[in-house]
């Protein structure tokens, strides 16, 4: 059996969705169901979470352990409090740092998963230069990826159907729905398929 060790905010931990629904838990389903053995997924997330407010949950949390897979998604609440790119770069880094740790060193057993854009749901209409800052913030997780050698799952683009399709947001108006989830699930399969099967 396999660890599998998710760092967020409320995109992780699946805010106004079931348990079932979060991604973290429909990943483990979909692994499990093609024959692979996950555990119950360890989640460190909370909604409002910021890259330093992270940071210092994990130092809390204190995870043991060698995990098999980690994902790492975090960055909304920085661009929505108006943190500037360049705190987040120097943030971010730190717990790219600390995710590839927990797994063992091995960097491509860690998956970058990119900001959604919450400017394309009902709560997020009207308001200016969302979309924009967004890019801005996940040029920054992408090239720290890249920099470090972990994998990156750019789901940004499925977030902005939201936009022509009411039922990938949940009902508070602002986050995922377990069907827009289970669309970001068809795009990390391969990729941590992929990493659960590097040894490198």
């Amino acid at each position: 059996m396999w660890r599998y060790l998710a760092l967020g905010d409320s995109y992780t931990i699946g805010e106004s969705t079931s348990p079932a629904e979060r991604f973290p838990a429909q990943l483990a389903e979909q692994l499990r169901a093609q024959g692979m053995e996950p555990g119950v997924p360890e989640i460190v997330a909370r909604t409002g979470w910021t890259t330093e407010e992270l940071a210092l949950a994990i130092q809390a949390a204190d995870p043991k352990g060698t995990y098999d897979l980690v994902t790492l998604l975090i960055g909304v609440n920085n661009q929505y409090r108006g943190r500037s790119a360049e705190q987040y770069r120097s943030e971010f880094v730190g717990l790219l740092e600390r995710a590839i740790a927990f797994a063992g060193n091995r960097p491509k057993r860690v998956i970058v998963i990119s900001i959604p854009d919450w400017g394309m749901t009902p709560f997020g209409s009207g308001r200016q230069n969302t979309s924009a800052e967004i890019d801005t913030f996940n040029a920054v997780n992408l090239q720290a990826a890249e920099q470090f050698g972990a994998v990156y799952a750019d789901i940004t683009p499925i977030s902005r159907a939201a936009a022509r399709d009411a039922a990938l947001v949940a009902p508070d108006g602002l986050h995922p729905s377990g069907k827009m989830y289970a669309r970001w699930v068809e795009l990390l399969m391969p990729l941590a398929k992929r990493a659960l099967q590097d040894d490198s």
